[in-house]
Parts: C-alpha cells; structure tokens; sequence
C-alpha cells in the first residue's frame, strides 16, 4: 500500500483545500477565546452532531475507543458480563469491552451484508450476556429491527458502533438513534474527520448522558467533587471547531461517495469482484468500500503495478490477534469473518475522487478479470 499513487487509496488534501478559510476562522475563534478545554464550541458542536444523528444528546469526547468505554462503563457492566460483537471489526470494539473487565463473546455476520448476524447473536446469548454492540461496518447500517427485537426478547442493552458509519441511515433514521446510545470516531480518515483524534456518544437518554459528561472529566458531576473514578476522555475545543465546519458538509460528502460505490458496481457487473449487500431499508455511507475476489494478491499487485492504492481491512479477525486468541471458545470458528478476512480488499472511495479516477481503477481491475 504505497502513498505515491496515480490514485491514492485516501487523499486528504483536497477536503481541508476547499474549507481552509472556515476552518482557519474556527480554529482562530478557539484561540482568540483560550477556551480550549470543553468550550463553547464543543457544545455547540454536540447539539448540532446530537440533531443530526436523530437523537437528544451528543457527548465529545477523545476517541471513537474512547466513546465505547465511557458507554459500556456508564451502563454499569463490567466483570463477569458478557457482552456479544462480531470478530471482523477493528480492534478497538473489543479493547473497550475488555477495559471494563467485560467477556466479549463473538457472533458471525452475514455472508452478503457483513454485519452481525441475528440469529447468531440468538445462539450466543447466555445468562451472563449484557449488552450487544452492533457494528455498522465499512459504513453499511446493520439490520437494526433484528436486532432490537433479539435484545428486547432477551433485556440487553443494544450499543451501536457507528464508528465508520457518520451519515447512515436505515429505516429513514441515522444510525447511532436506534440502541441505548452510540460511539462514532472522528480520526482523520473517516466520512466526518477531525484533525487529530476525536469521537462523540450519541443517546436519548438523559441520565446516561449526564453521567458520561461527568465519566469523561474526571467524574466530575460538579466542579472539584469527585464521587466516582472517571476518565480523561474529553473532546478538544479546537477539533469541535473544525467539525462544525465539515459536519454541514457530510450529506454531501456521503452523496459523493454513494455514487462514487454505485459507479464501480455498475461498471464491474458481472465480474467475479462481489461487493458488500445493502441490508433493506438502509443507505449506507460508504466510509470503506470492499470487493470480494478468489485471486485477492493477484488484485493487489495488478492495482500496485497501475498506481492504484488499495486497502485491507480487519485481516485477520480480531480472535487471530496475537492478543485476543484467548478468546475464542471451545475451538469456535467464524467461518464467514475467515473467508471475509482472506478475500476482500477495499478501494479508493473518498469523497474527492474524480470518475476519471474510479474509471481507471475499473479498467485495473478489469486486466485482472482478462489474466486469470
């Protein structure tokens, strides 16, 4: 995956070129205010990014990792929990649930969609589970009617990681409304992206959302009194500033990227390059956009040999991380995250590209078609 590409896999350039001159003004806003930590524009970030993802509360804080911890701890589990995710997510999805002291137990996804399978999550529940996280991946919105229904049948809290998945919508609702709140990432290369790192919680609910104001400050529920161990998970000022900027560009950007994913899909129809299912009722916002193909390092080196960056994610499953294979159980396998895991490879898709471009890497790709 090198950087010097005809076509990058992500340019990031272009994004901050067209909004330089509000964002230079955001940022000169935070430094003639010095009000750096949990400032004006943090809230005002909140309330804006809370109304946009359909929900009442919106709650800044340091990382999308960040964000997971400060829930599953703000709801109360810890050791001995159980708490049920899916093993083809990043890393971060199982840290949060292992810092609370947590079990996290695995469900495989489905086989056109890649997200958690229901019926999988049936066949993992047990007395000791809590929670269920959800992850919306590569930006594709889970199935969220399922899942509700499972989580109400068995009384577990539903946490949604919308981490890739700013803008998404499933039933005519931003994901990040559905469960008892939501963790989004802000890092540099996602759909809404700070200029460093940064995440936010979405939830309806007042109370959580009140203590995880409180968690991420140092439990702090009034100035200098502090009744529990909190966190330092806050938000800087500086990057509410700049994502207010980007936040009234996000529609676009997503709509950008949908027919950019439209564009490719139309083109390789009928090739042996499958693309990640839309579940029903869903418009994804195309954070990743992954092709399955049998001959994958073939693909990589035609795409090398052309300029054309690539990527590869959650390879391998997060079971074969050398630290989380303790994990598994019983010599449990996950048959459809494994062949995920060996078969995909994710293609440019950022907001900025040009046809021409998504054109180019099409005829890449078609040479592969033609060689094998």
């Amino acid at each position: 995956m090198g950087h010097n590409r005809r076509v990058p896999f992500v340019d990031l350039k272009p994004q901050l070129q067209g909004l330089r001159s509000e964002i230079d003004a955001a940022i000169k806003r935070t430094l003639d205010s010095t009000d750096f930590i949990l400032g004006e524009q943090v809230r005002e970030f909140e309330s804006e990014f809370a109304s946009y993802c359909d929900c009442q509360h919106g709650i800044g804080v340091s990382s999308g990792t960040a964000a997971l911890h400060l829930i599953l701890t703000g709801l109360g589990i810890g050791p001995g929990d159980e708490v049920i995710t899916v093993p083809n997510t990043f890393v971060a999805t199982v840290e949060a649930i292992l810092y609370t002291g947590a079990i996290p137990v695995f469900a495989d996804v489905d086989e056109s969609t890649y997200c958690i399978d229901s019926d999988a999550i049936e066949r993992a529940v047990t007395p000791r589970t809590k929670a269920i996280i959800p992850v919306h991946i590569f930006g594709q919105p889970c199935d969220m009617e399922s899942i509700m229904a499972v989580a109400k049948k068995h009384g577990l809290e539903v946490v949604e990681d919308a981490c890739q998945a700013h803008g998404a919508t499933f039933i005519g609702r931003k994901v990040g409304s559905f469960g008892r709140a939501a963790a989004f990432s802000f890092y540099p290369t996602k759909n809404l992206a700070a200029i460093g790192d940064g995440g936010a919680i979405t939830t309806n609910d007042g109370e959580l959302a009140r203590t995880l104001r409180a968690l991420r400050h140092h439990a702090q529920y009034e100035p200098n009194v502090f009744t529990a161990v909190g966190h330092n998970y806050r938000l800087d000022t500086i990057q509410s500033a700049v994502l207010g900027v980007k936040l009234r560009c996000l529609d676009k950007w997503n709509q950008r990227r949908l027919a950019i994913a439209n564009r490719y899909k139309s083109k390789l129809k009928g090739s042996d390059y499958k693309f990640q299912s839309t579940v029903a009722g869903a418009v994804p916002a195309y954070h990743i956009l992954t092709v399955r193909h049998p001959r994958r390092q073939v693909v990589h080196e035609f795409l090398d040999n052309a300029g054309v960056g690539w990527g590869r994610h959650i390879v391998p499953p997060v079971y074969e991380q050398p630290a989380y294979r303790h994990l598994v159980r019983n010599g449990e396998r996950f048959p459809v995250c494994e062949a995920l895991s060996r078969e995909l490879i994710s293609l440019p898709v950022y907001a900025e590209l040009t046809d021409d471009q998504v054109d180019y890497v099409v005829d890449v790709l078609g040479r592969v078609e033609i060689s094998v």
